[in-house]
């Protein structure tokens, strides 16, 4: 049947690939990628072979019509961004955009995410979590999100490059110095980091590290959810 299935991928440990995922990439008959060097890796090292397409953020419009005429003609393709789930911070929404414009299923195949990654150890949030993924790379537009994002008093994600990470956490420690602070570094991979501390903790943390890799994830809990664990030790202890 011609279908398309969205799949997601590891965002770094081979072994997190669910069952599912693997099924999927044997059994289609094309898988369209973001990087289709990167995708191979993840294919040989399971021994699976099909052709491949380039869909990448640069050319996914012109992908997606090239992917909407194999299922015209009645072929299955899986979509695999380079790590994690696509359309989040990924490649992959103007895709399903064309295919569904042309009537044809759009599948989902759940799979990891740096965003739920980090976020399911943080031990904080509340009702209310926002996903930003990656700022502006300009000094002043970044500063200007993260004031209103703090504003807000919800607890936030944002992904980030090593040559930013430190100005990011400048920029919180500037604004909330006392916010609390989860950074997630190589999630899942050999040199997986996970810190947390005040943003002002964090900030000089990072600041004197001589130098950084790798990709992050970096979690700033809502004052919100603070000042409800507050009301609860208060009454806790009342009682």
């Amino acid at each position: 049947m011609s279908e398309l299935y969205v799949l997601g991928t590891p965002i770094g440990n081979l072994g997190d690939i669910t069952l599912r995922a693997l099924e999927t990439l044997k059994n289609v008959d094309f898988i369209a990628c973001e990087d289709t060097r990167h995708t191979l890796q993840l294919l040989n090292h399971f021994e699976i072979k099909k052709p491949l397409i380039s869909c990448r953020a640069q050319n996914e419009k012109f992908a997606g019509e090239k992917i909407v005429k194999l299922l015209d003609e009645g072929h299955s393709v899986a979509y695999a961004s380079d790590a994690g789930t696509p359309g989040i911070s990924d490649p992959g929404a103007v895709l399903v955009d064309i295919v569904r414009e042309k009537n044809h299923k759009v599948i989902p195949i759940p799979g990891p995410s740096a965003f739920a990654t980090l976020t399911s150890v943080v031990g904080s949030g509340g009702k209310t979590l926002i996903f930003e993924g990656f700022l502006s790379p300009k000094a002043g537009k970044r500063k200007s999100r993260v004031k209103e994002l703090l504003a807000t008093g919800d607890a936030f994600v944002i992904y980030e490059s090593p040559f930013r990470i430190t100005k990011l956490l400048a920029d919180i420690s500037d604004i909330e110095s006392e916010r609390k602070v989860v950074v997630g570094r190589e999630l899942t991979k050999l040199h997986e980091e996970i810190i947390s501390g005040t943003a002002k903790e964090i900030f000089n943390d990072f600041s004197s590290r001589q130098s950084i890799k790798g990709e992050f994830a970096v979690f700033i809990s809502g004052i919100k959810r603070i000042k409800i664990s507050e009301e609860i030790t208060d009454n806790n202890l009342e009682g």
